[in-house]
């Protein structure tokens, strides 16, 4: 989040299944038709058959002076709702949500609107510390954090998880790297060992240049399951009156052309002059998509930086000169068609080497703290809500260093060991459907039904 250090989120990410045990097929509480599961092939995202690209905003009423959660107050979010559809917006990030709390009915409002929701796990009391990583990187955090990701993963229109945001933000922060991928590889274990869909995780990077290559290679290096599943950072180069040459945006698509997972922008919208938002037509061309998956313009509701699009008070909500011209640009700029010329497959990046600017050796990252691995099987429990102890300097932290693999999963949990904490979620909803590409009930069906002539059950 713009101008402050409050959120210093950490990642998720679901790994090959290598073993799995039987998994039961999950309801989900979005079934509008109108937000498709987005999944991840080569370096881009995909609704179905068909290229998905964020055209959304940062959305985070109260900023960080007053935490909150925007999407458990149904009046506030059908307020704002209205504001995106009228925008043309497909999707919201929120940088903090209260995982104790119900989201059914904003999220299923913001599933009939087609809007995804792009979600940081972190809060200011349960976040990685950049300046103690280690003492911050425990069981009583990643409870918390993975109790987040059972409120939301049975939501069609959840569309990705943040592991961090900005917990690096100089030179001197990037110690705090492998403990940002370490979060990330441990949400995609339990992701895929709660046996929830593969609902892509990453990391969110500052603005800045000194490392932020550094970090995109970083989250991509090693094996796969310490891999990123994307890399998104914030940008704000583009500063109207300004062009694809001047802003210095040929030379980050030069730069990144062979990322070989989605990158897109987390937060956009240099605001040193009048915002016209002239970079959303070089954004979504295809000079940047073989490259870029669209992004986030910071922010929706004025917090007093003057980033806000509208401003709100109460009820009522007043469109400022900058939401005028992000509905132009918008509408000028139409979501690509065909493919963009993504790139379908490619390997992990190189890690990047020791510098003055980039402080981590190698890939070797901390092992799962001890007492986190029963999550894997039992799930995470309770969410701590916003109003919870907090997690730093709580708790046991890692004890050691990872060995190659560490994070892959190798046992899946049925639906009735696992799902959301939030009361009157999933199962509750009417009219719910089966996620389309969680195969592996029908596979193990199809498996039981063998084995009568073949005499092998393989569930």
């Amino acid at each position: 989040m713009k101008g402050t250090g409050v959120f210093l989120a950490v990642a998720i990410a679901a790994p090959a299944l290598a073993s799995p045990a039987k998994l039961e097929a999950r309801a989900s509480s979005t079934s509008s038709g109108k937000t498709p599961q987005v999944t991840v092939k080569g370096n881009a995202f995909w609704a179905g058959d068909e290229r998905f690209y964020i055209r959304g905003v940062d959305y985070q009423p109260g900023g960080s002076s007053q935490v909150e959660d925007p999407i458990a107050e149904p009046d506030k979010c059908k307020r704002d709702i209205e504001k995106f559809k009228d925008l043309g917006i497909n999707t919201v990030r929120i940088y903090t949500v209260d995982n104790s709390a119900n989201h059914d009915e904003c999220m299923n409002l913001l599933a009939d609107a087609g809007i995804y929701l792009a979600l940081d796990v972190n809060t200011p009391k349960y976040s990685l510390n950049r300046n103690e990583p280690k003492s911050s990187y425990n069981d009583v955090y990643l409870q918390n954090i993975f109790a987040t990701i059972d409120a939301f993963a049975n939501y069609d229109n959840t569309l990705l998880f943040f592991s961090g945001n900005e917990v690096i933000n100089d030179d001197k922060t990037t110690g705090a790297a492998p403990y940002v991928k370490a979060v990330t590889r441990d949400m995609r274990q339990y992701i895929g060992s709660r046996g929830y869909r593969k609902i892509p995780v990453g990391y969110s990077a500052a603005d800045v240049d000194s490392n932020r290559f550094e970090m995109a290679s970083y989250m991509n290096c090693g094996t796969d399951d310490e891999r990123s599943d994307f890399f998104a950072f914030n940008d704000y180069s583009w500063c109207d009156p300004s062009s694809y040459t001047k802003s210095g945006w040929d030379q980050k698509v030069k730069q990144y052309g062979n990322y070989s997972i989605p990158l897109f922008l987390s937060e956009y919208g240099c605001n040193t002059n009048d915002r016209k938002f002239e970079e959303v037509a070089a954004l979504y061309s295809d000079k940047m998509t073989g490259v870029y998956s669209g992004g986030l313009v910071y922010e929706y509701s004025e917090e007093g930086s003057n980033y806000g699009l509208v401003k709100i008070s109460g009820s009522d909500i007043t469109d400022k000169s900058d939401y005028t011209a992000f509905k132009s640009a918008l509408k000028d700029t139409p979501a690509p068609s065909g493919d963009g010329g993504f790139k379908s497959d490619g390997g992990a990046s190189e890690c990047p080497k020791q510098s003055d600017t980039w402080d981590v050796t190698g890939d070797a990252l901390p092992a799962i703290p001890e007492p986190a691995k029963k999550y894997m099987k039992s799930g995470a429990g309770e969410g701590k809500g916003l109003s919870g102890s907090g997690s730093q300097n709580a708790g046991t932290g890692s004890t050691g260093t990872a060995s190659a693999g560490s994070g892959t999963v190798t046992e899946t949990a049925s639906a009735s060991g696992s799902g959301s904490s939030s009361s009157g979620s999933a199962g509750a909803a009417s009219g719910l459907k089966v996620p389309a590409f969680e195969t592996a009930p029908l596979v193990a069906g199809l498996v039981v039904v063998a084995s009568t002539f073949f005499g092998a059950a393989l569930l």
